[in-house]
Order: C-alpha cells, then sequence, then structure tokens
C-alpha cells in the first residue's frame, strides 16, 4: 500500500474508533488498540517500513504534544485546594509504585531484575490520555477528578525519566553517580527550556510577538523544539520538560489561552488515534505468544495489591478524604505514554543481553487494555457508590436570577431535575434560596467561580439574564464545556430581531423554547398569570392532541421541555425541536386558563381509555 493511502487508512481508522468509543460509551483506548490490533497482526494491513529507532523518534514527538496539552490542562487554582494529596501522589506515590512494581515483575511475573525494574517504572506512569476522557465521562466532583488528573499528568514524564534512569544504569554502567548526574540534567533542561523557555513563550505573546493566526502554529514547533533540546542534554528529559511548559503557560493569564489549548486538544485527538493504531500494528504475533501466565498473575497483582498499597503508604496520615483514597487505590488506567516507552526500552534491552525483556511491550500492553477495561467501565459506578460523583445527568444550570427564572427552576425542582443558579447579585438570589434552590453567589465567567462551582451533574447552560451581549458571552465561552447543543439563551429583545441587528449562531447559544421568548416577553407573561404547568403524555393523549388543544405554540403557550420516560429532561428549542412521545413528561408556561382546558381534555382521554382498554388506562395520566 501507498504511504499515502496507508496515512488515510490509519487516520480514517483511528478517528472512526473514537467515534465508535463515544456512541457505545467505551473508553476510546480500548476500541482504538481493537482496531491497531485488527489492522497489524491479525490482517496485516498497516505495516510501517520505518526502523524501530525512527519509529521511537516519531512517537516521541507525538506524546510530547499530548502531554504538553495535558499541562496546560493543569490549574493553580486547584492546587491550592488539593495541593497535600497531589504532593503524596506525585512525590511520594512514583517511588513506592517503581518499588513495588518491580517487586511485582521479578516474583511474580517471572522477569529478571533489569527488566523487571524498567517495567516497574514505566507502570508509574497513569496516562492522562486515558484518565481526562473518564473524569469527563464520569462526572466527579472537583476535587477528586483535580487528584487524578493532576497525578495522571505529572506522573508520565517521571515515570518515564525513572524508565530512563534504570535503563542506563544497567546498560550503559558508571553506577549510582552517573543515574544521578542524569536526573539532575534532566532537571536542569526541564526548569530551562519548560519553565524559563514557556514563560518567554507568554511574555513574548502578551506583547504582540507573533500574529495571532500564527501562534497556535509557532507554539507547537517551539513545543517539539524544547523536546528535542531537552533530549540532546538528558535522553527522554524532553517529556518532562514539555510538560513543565505547558503547566508554566497553561496558568500565565494569556488572552489566547483557550484558542492555543483548542487548538492543541484538536491536534491531540488526531495523535491519539494515529499512535493507538500505528503501536499496535507493529506488534508481530509471535510477540503475543509471549504472554504466559506469570505475566497474567503479574497484572492482576499489579491492579489489586500494588496500586492499593502504594497509594495506602503514600497518603497515610494525608489531609484527604478517605473516599478519595479508595477511589485512588483502584483507578490507575495506563496509556500511550507507557506503550511507547516500553516501545523504546524493550528491543533496546534484548539488544543489551536481556532476552526476556522482549516481554516488555506484550505485558505492557496487557496492563493498559486489563486497566483501562476495569477502570474505564467501574469508575463512575464505584465514584457514584461512594459520593464523588453525580447521579444525575440531566441538570439544568441557570445564569440569571429573576421571577421568571426562579419559576422555571421550582418547576423543575418539583420534577426533581437538579438546578444550580447563578447570579452575581445577592439579594436577586434570595428568592431562589427561599424556595430551596441550589444558589451561587458570584460572577460565572471569573476563575474563582470555574475552581470552585460544581456543575459536572448539570447537562444544560440556560443564560436567561435582561443583558443579551453578556448570554451570547457566556453560551460561547462555555460551550465547550457543556456542548453547544446543551447551550441555551434567552431570546434576543425584539427590536434587535431586525436583520440588521440580529446576532448569528456562531457567537452565541441556542434560543431556548422559542425564538420570542426573550426576557422581557416571559417577565410580562408570568406577570399576565402565566405559570408553569405539566402534562404527561399518553397513548391516547399524544403530543398531537396536546398541542392543538394548547393553541399556537409561541403566542398561546410555550413548551419549556420534557422529561423523558427514563428522568432525563431536555430543554426545547425551536432552532432544536423536538416531539414528546409518549410517556413524556411536558412542561410548559401557559395561561391558567389554557391549562385547565388541557387537564379536562387529558382526563376526557383518560376516561375514554379506561372504557375502551384497560392497558390504555394504566398510562393514560391527567395533567397536572
Amino acid at each position: 500500500m501507498h504511504s499515502a493511502a496507508l496515512l488515510l487508512v490509519i487516520l480514517c481508522a483511528g478517528l472512526a474508533s473514537q467515534w465508535l468509543a463515544a456512541q457505545i460509551r467505551l473508553p476510546a483506548i480500548v476500541v482504538l488498540i481493537a482496531v491497531g490490533l485488527l489492522l497489524g497482526p491479525v490482517s496485516g494491513l498497516v505495516n510501517l517500513s520505518i526502523a524501530p529507532e525512527e519509529m521511537s523518534e516519531l512517537i516521541g514527538l507525538g506524546v510530547a504534544i499530548i502531554l504538553f496539552e495535558g499541562g496546560m490542562d493543569l490549574k493553580l487554582g486547584e492546587f491550592k485546594r488539593v495541593g497535600r494529596g497531589v504532593g503524596r501522589l506525585t512525590l511520594l506515590g512514583p517511588p513506592l509504585a517503581w518499588l513495588f512494581g518491580s517487586l511485582a515483575a521479578h516474583y511474580v511475573g517471572g522477569l529478571s531484575w533489569p527488566v523487571a525494574i524498567v517495567l516497574g517504572a514505566i507502570l508509574v506512569v497513569t496516562g492522562p490520555t486515558v484518565i481526562l476522557p473518564l473524569l469527563r465521562q464520569a462526572k466527579l466532583n472537583k476535587e477528586t477528578a483535580a487528584l487524578l488528573k493532576w497525578e495522571g499528568i505529572v506522573n508520565d514524564p517521571i515515570g518515564v525519566l525513572l524508565a530512563v534512569l534504570a535503563f542506563q544504569y544497567f546498560t550503559i554502567g558508571g553506577g549510582i553517580a552517573v543515574t544521578l548526574k542524569g536526573l539532575g540534567l534532566a532537571i536542569f533542561a526541564a526548569l530551562l527550556f519548560g519553565g524559563l523557555g514557556g514563560w518567554l513563550i507568554g511574555w513574548i505573546y502578551k506583547r504582540g510577538g507573533a500574529p495571532e493566526h500564527l501562534k497556535a502554529p509557532v507554539l507547537m514547533v517551539l513545543v517539539l523544539a524544547a523536546y528535542w533540546a531537552s533530549n540532546q542534554v538528558q535522553h527522554e528529559a524532553g517529556l518532562l520538560t514539555v510538560t513543565l511548559m505547558g503547566l508554566v503557560i497553561g496558568n500565565m493569564e494569556l488572552v489566547e489561552r483557550e484558542s492555543l489549548q483548542h487548538f492543541k486538544e484538536n491536534l491531540t485527538v488526531v495523535l491519539l488515534s494515529v499512535l493507538f493504531i500505528v503501536i499496535p500494528g507493529q506488534l508481530r504475533p509471535e510477540q503475543l505468544f509471549l504472554i504466559d501466565w506469570r505475566i497474567v498473575g503479574f497484572v492482576v497483582v499489579t491492579l489489586l495489591v500494588v496500586r492499593p498499597l502504594s497509594i495506602g503508604l503514600a497518603t497515610l496520615g494525608a489531609p484527604m478524604r478517605a473516599e478519595d483514597k479508595k477511589l485512588l487505590a483502584w483507578i490507575a488506567p495506563r496509556g500511550i505514554v507507557a506503550v511507547a516507552t516500553a516501545g523504546i526500552f524493550g528491543p533496546a534491552l534484548v539488544e543489551a543481553g536481556h532476552p526476556d525483556a522482549a516481554k516488555l511491550l506484550p505485558a505492557t500492553f496487557l496492563i493498559v487494555i486489563v486497566t483501562v477495561l476495569a477502570h474505564g467501565l467501574s469508575l463512575g459506578r464505584i465514584a457514584r457508590k461512594l459520593g464523588l460523583a453525580s447521579t444525575s445527568e440531566s441538570g439544568v444550570l441557570i445564569v440569571g436570577a429573576s421571577p421568571w427564572t426562579c419559576a422555571f427552576a421550582q418547576a423543575l425542582h418539583r420534577l426533581k431535575v437538579d438546578v444550580l443558579m447563578v447570579d452575581r447579585d445577592y439579594e436577586r438570589l434570595k428568592e431562589a434560596r427561599m424556595l430551596g434552590i441550589d444558589v451561587f453567589y458570584g460572577e460565572f465567567l471569573s476563575e474563582h467561580a470555574e475552581d470552585v462551582m460544581e456543575i459536572q451533574h448539570l447537562s444544560y447552560l440556560l443564560c436567561a439574564t435582561d443583558n443579551d451581549s453578556y448570554n451570547a458571552l457566556v453560551c460561547k465561552g462555555h460551550s465547550r464545556r457543556v456542548g453547544s447543543h446543551r447551550t441555551f439563551q434567552l431570546a434576543v429583545h425584539y427590536l434587535t430581531q431586525k436583520a440588521s441587528r440580529r446576532v448569528p449562531l456562531q457567537v452565541r447559544g441556542y434560543f431556548a423554547f422559542h425564538e420570542e421568548a426573550s426576557f422581557h416577553m416571559l417577565d410580562w407573561r408570568l406577570q399576565e398569570g402565566w405559570t408553569m404547568q405539566t402534562s404527561n403524555l399518553t397513548y391516547t393523549w399524544g403530543w398531537n392532541e396536546f398541542s392543538e388543544r394548547m393553541g399556537e405554540l409561541g403566542k398561546d403557550w410555550l413548551l419549556l421541555g420534557g422529561i423523558a420516560p427514563g428522568g432525563s429532561f431536555r430543554i426545547y428549542s425551536s432552532e432544536q425541536p423536538f416531539k414528546l412521545d409518549a410517556g413524556w413528561t411536558a412542561l410548559y408556561f401557559a395561561p391558567e386558563r389554557a391549562a385547565r382546558r388541557a387537564a379536562e381534555a387529558a382526563a376526557l382521554a383518560a376516561a375514554q381509555a379506561a372504557e375502551a382498554s384497560p392497558v390504555e388506562a394504566l398510562t393514560a395520566t391527567p395533567a397536572k
């Protein structure tokens, strides 16, 4: 197969795997590795004729960008809250995991001491490329998510550096002195190219030293240059450098920080898709047969003994919740860095006279697959059982307190839908507090709100202030966190509906409910006596009968949303219309007389259904 066609196959297979994983709610790495094995050792379709050394260097460049993007995601505000726990996990955790992992690899896995020690160091990493998607899927609270995120991102370069030092100790020689010298050089390179280099890049960007359209591409090249330069000082010190560089740049007050991070995230998705197809594709069928019962036993001991023991000792006496310690003792999925590092050192150790190092890559692959499956499929369930994650996935975050939003929040509360109301005016939140609604007092767009607000259980954002421009700003600023299709704002005032003044969808959220449902219109209707009502739809009292009885949508009444039979809430929008089926509960805003007519019609339909069929009678519930 030609190189261009092979590249296209890899890209298509990788991105298709990511899409499939999102649809079936599995960790993407599981599907990617399965497809990589299918395209590589099984079918032989992906066979890159590249020397192992060159392949390792190319993989290293991809991993460097991934770790830089992870470093940018680390916020010092999080460290202030969980700093002591993070310190235990990143200072005490790695050496303990290295020690116990090496012992298990030797005594259980049957590997020689040099190979066991290198493998123990490789498995110190916990894979930000795996843990970050799992955190988003599991909806953990901020403190628990911060602990797992910091451990995963910071320990990745630490584990690689430990593996490098162990490898050099057993292959190059020189004793402890040379090893400590290598460690010092790695730290020096990271501080110079990562710390100082990252600060200089931010300083130059703040002063307009690069055109806007070149900032993201130039930053990518500089990251790779820093990675290469650090590796010239000390082998594999580049990963520590790019992580520190990402941490520095991500915490500088750069106006373009969000756009830079967005560019890196998109690039990371593509790189992960490629790497997890290419690396498994390089495995040969005979390597898979090197996995024997001792390697399987080592994997089991790593999950059930090494990780819990390491976390238990590292966090002994630490000011952390017991629930967090329990979760950390189980969750430790490995990812691309572990696989890439094993791919580099396995062949090199074989050449250095350690034939059992051929098991290094297959054993690491097995660890990755087992940990991702075991931890990915159990994280949400265990976290909810420990009270560290949300049990609901259909809550609404309302920005802007007003009489109408309080009435809407109260109706959602009665329907057992989670609601959080945010406003920067303490007095406006008074009514919501009296109604028992959860509130947050402060500026929603502030970094303080981003650091402390627990919104992982809320699936929809509704910005409902009387300022249309602020509503649009909030929606665009948070659409990536919630999802563009779940980000709504009230319709703009009728005076701005003209084409010359209309705000395009690209710079605002979807209009909630109806294009006429502006702040002033809703407030006016509320003063006229409109109220929040619900109606249960059945097979005899369906959407057509209900909407016909209510009148013209948008003029005579407003559909606000619906509760699905499973209990999840969905906001209605004329820009995202959907039809409510039997079993749904409609939440609408209408005059009292319209609600009474609907209730009477629903009761009549229920009575007719009771006469016609006992089965239908059970599903025909009158409107409330």
